[in-house]
């Protein structure tokens, strides 16, 4: 079987042992081993001369997050380069020297990402492992093992339909037993086409989907709120802020929503904190829901959970807040130290609230403004980044601070400092900075522990078939593992002897099934099966279990929409009142609220619906993420006026070929502020053009981009029309389509779409 997943084949060659390191110590994640941006360390520096004795070294490279620290090992997450060269990398340094040890390079691709907003997030570290784990601006999830080797990687953007956004955050994954977690924005297929903001736990060792969780209501933004996990009613219990203004609660092994609070109109981008175990405080910059005020932080009580056959999460109202202060702050996170919250306000405000009643004890101005960065908490100091580029030293005392040193660092300071063996660690806008004493002092502080042992012996409720998502071509297959759970999730079985069905929800608008066939706990995909989307489940002991699953047409793919029914219609009222309609392939990736297939001309076409403003950009996926050198084309068509048209694209190896309908150009982009090189082509509205394109890659990891465009009833031009070369090329991606309806006006069309491998030895 090829995994949609990129599990590379040193797996099978080299032996367990060598793969996975012993057992690390260091600040793994970054909110540090209390998950709240403390640490217990001393002897820390007072001041700070930059080039001065303390000064250990200086790393070269841009980010706006953080470094976490594993043994003596440093992995930042940063970029470097310009324009189509502008790359993220994930360097792995010395701790004591800040040589570089390795590097991973990841380009930006079909993102919305502006103004060099790369790298605002952090790598996580596993304590058992020693893998690293980072999700990239451009959504690429990914494992390294201590060596640097990539162990499994998924493209979220084209396996689950993750949506970029301008801000580009993303925050850091949590690990919790077998798991690694991470949450993003996603418009999948089924029940999860709409937007929201999900989570998916993977196993972290080869990277299987276990489950992915939707706890939340449609985002308004995006969010890099990093989650916290505690014990709570016998469970083990995620807690986060998410892109919708929720503080959510999800149970960690199984995925299920708890409850959630809306508690912003806009996203929660500061991560939480849990403070006694019973309440959780959190901040928001955005306007309240109940009051026209901006900014709140509240604290809230934790602990509700669904009755007994309740459908989703508990929805908490003003009743589960223990205090509210009027605060603002967008993305900066408060350190919490005993009952002690510090937080920096977007002012510039260092304000001290009482974690059990939420009153202000204190405050202190440091500056007129702050954005991102958030303090650190060790050795009787706050360690305060400010978005300025000066760096605060602040000793803590009765009723204020002290103020012990500040220094300018070159570049703005946007991440938090994290702090290991008497080193502290800031990475600015500019440069990776290590300060503190060169031999160190610490000798093996615990990582606190909050790895659930996931084991019991209680009484089993529901089976998990992992992994919980597949993705298929035809002649492959999958195998999957069946376990049972009690009702708090933890494992009361494994190995479980289940047999395995079809199954389609009753809820489901779209009545399909997936094409294949069951032998044992293994689905397989046949040679001449058809591209499908369908839910399945297990079945033991009167157990059941659900997964979910797609298999696409294989390297070789046609559409022309003339099998498809026109059986629906739009009700009075709505943008496309009266208009019948089907809906779009089901196993096609954000196809469902972007897309919808109409008769026009006595022609089945797809349509680029209107009614949705967040999906005036609609960027579909139909193929494997693993694709290399094919060849796409389709026939395409825009509505629009004199003034106002749409643009319409096709996806070809993760750059876009698009007709831009207001500038008349052809025109070449992977991210608009990285690559975009276009040509003149008049092309008029209410006329079908042909589009084409191709990728041509070479031994040396560059490049060439192609396409062409004509008038469909037209012969097709010998020469193309544009070629692009870029000197890192992508070299894989899935085909897809792309639609843009500014202010959602104007509608665009595909037709007639046809994908196949380029031909040997042609250019």
């Amino acid at each position: 079987m090829k995994s949609k997943f990129v599990l590379f084949s040193l797996l099978c060659s080299l032996p367990v042992s060598s793969l996975y390191a012993a057992p690390v110590t260091g600040w793994l994640h970054w909110r540090g081993p209390h998950q709240n941006g403390t640490s217990d360390e001393t002897g820390l520096p007072d001041n700070i001369e930059i080039g001065g004795k303390n000064h250990l070294w200086t790393f070269e490279m841009a980010g706006r997050g953080e470094a976490v620290i594993a043994g003596d090992r440093v992995y930042a997450f940063g970029y470097a380069g310009e324009g189509p060269d502008l790359r993220e990398y994930l360097t792995c340094l010395e701790a004591g020297t800040g040589k570089v040890i390795w590097q991973h390079g990841f380009n930006d691709f079909l993102s919305d990402i502006v103004y060099e907003r790369y790298a605002i997030g952090a790598p996580t570290v596993d304590s058992e492992t020693g893998n690293i784990y980072l999700m990239t601006t451009a959504g690429e999830m990914v494992c390294f093992n201590p060596a640097g080797d990539i162990l499994w990687r998924y493209s979220m953007m084209e396996r689950f339909g993750l949506l970029t956004f301008p801000n580009g955050r993303r925050g850091a994954a949590v690990i919790e037993g077998e798991l690694v977690i991470h949450h993003c924005i996603t418009s999948y297929w089924g029940v999860d086409g709409p937007a929201r903001d999900r989570f998916f736990a993977f196993r972290k060792k080869t990277g299987e989907l276990v489950w992915s969780s939707t706890p939340g209501t449609p985002p308004k933004d995006s969010s890099f709120s990093s989650p916290v996990i505690a014990s709570v009613n016998d469970k083990r219990v995620l807690y986060c802020g998410t892109g919708c203004g929720n503080l959510v609660a999800i149970n960690v092994l199984t995925g299920d929503p708890l409850w959630r609070y809306h508690f912003s109109h806009g996203g929660v981008n500061s991560s939480v904190l849990l403070h006694s175990n019973n309440k959780l405080i959190a901040i928001h910059g955005k306007e309240n829901i109940d009051t026209t005020e901006v900014g709140r932080m509240a604290a809230i009580k934790i602990g509700a959970e669904p009755v007994t056959g309740q459908k989703g999460p508990v929805v908490l109202d003003k009743s589960a807040e223990l205090w509210r202060q009027s605060l603002v702050m967008f993305t900066s996170s408060p350190v919490l130290v005993g009952d002690r919250i510090y937080q920096v306000s977007h002012t510039g405000e260092l304000e001290c609230l009482d974690a059990n009643s939420g009153s202000i004890l204190w405050h202190h101005k440091l500056e007129n403004g702050q954005l991102h960065a958030s303090p650190l908490y060790a050795d009787g100091k706050l360690y305060v980044p400010m978005v300025s580029g000066n760096f605060y030293i602040l000793k803590l005392k009765d009723g204020g601070v002290e103020q012990l040193d500040m220094v300018r660092v070159d570049g703005g300071l946007l991440g938090a400092p994290t702090v290991w063996n008497g080193k502290i660690y800031l990475h600015s806008k500019k440069k990776l900075y290590c300060f503190g004493k060169a031999g160190g002092s610490l000798k093996g502080e615990a990582w606190a522990s909050h790895l659930s042992k996931g084991r019991t012996n209680g009484v089993a409720t529901r089976l998990q078939i992992i992994p919980s998502d597949v993705l298929l071509d035809p002649n492959e297959e999958a195998s999957f593992e069946v376990r049972a759970l009690d009702a708090n999730g933890r494992v009361v079985g494994e190995n479980i002897a289940a047999s395995f069905e079809k199954f389609t929800t009753p809820t489901a608008r779209v009545k399909t099934e997936i094409d294949a066939t069951f032998n044992g706990k293994t689905i397989i995909a046949s040679g001449s099966t058809k591209a499908s989307a369908g839910a399945f489940r297990a079945n033991a002991y009167s157990l059941v279990g659900l997964g979910k699953g797609r298999v696409l047409s294989g390297e070789r793919f046609t559409e022309d929409f003339e099998g498809f029914k026109i059986t629906e219609k739009y009700p009075e009222g709505h943008v496309h009142g009266g208009v019948e309609f089907a809906y779009p392939p089901l196993p096609w990736i954000g196809a469902r609220f972007k897309w919808d297939i109409q008769n026009r001309n006595g022609n089945n076409v797809l349509v680029k619906t209107l009614d949705r403003v967040l999906f005036q950009r609609a960027t579909t996926f139909f193929g494997d993420p693993e694709m290399s050198e094919y060849t796409i084309e389709a026939d395409v068509m825009t509505d629009g006026n004199r003034r106002m048209k749409s643009n319409v694209g096709l996806i070809n190896q993760r750059y876009v070929i698009e007709l831009i309908g207001n500038w008349q150009r052809l025109e070449v982009s992977s991210n608009h502020d990285r690559i975009k090189v276009s040509v003149p082509f008049k092309w008029s509205t209410k006329t079908w053009h042909r589009l084409k394109s191709r990728v041509d890659l070479a031994n040396d990891g560059s490049g060439v981009v192609r396409a062409k465009a004509w008038k469909r009833d037209e012969p097709e031009p010998d020469d193309w029309t544009i070629e692009v070369p870029h000197k890192v090329a992508h070299d894989k991606g899935a085909p897809g389509i792309r639609g843009f309806s500014p202010q959602s006006r104007y509608s665009v069309y595909v037709d007639n779409i046809s994908v196949y491998s380029n031909p040997k030895g042609s250019n």
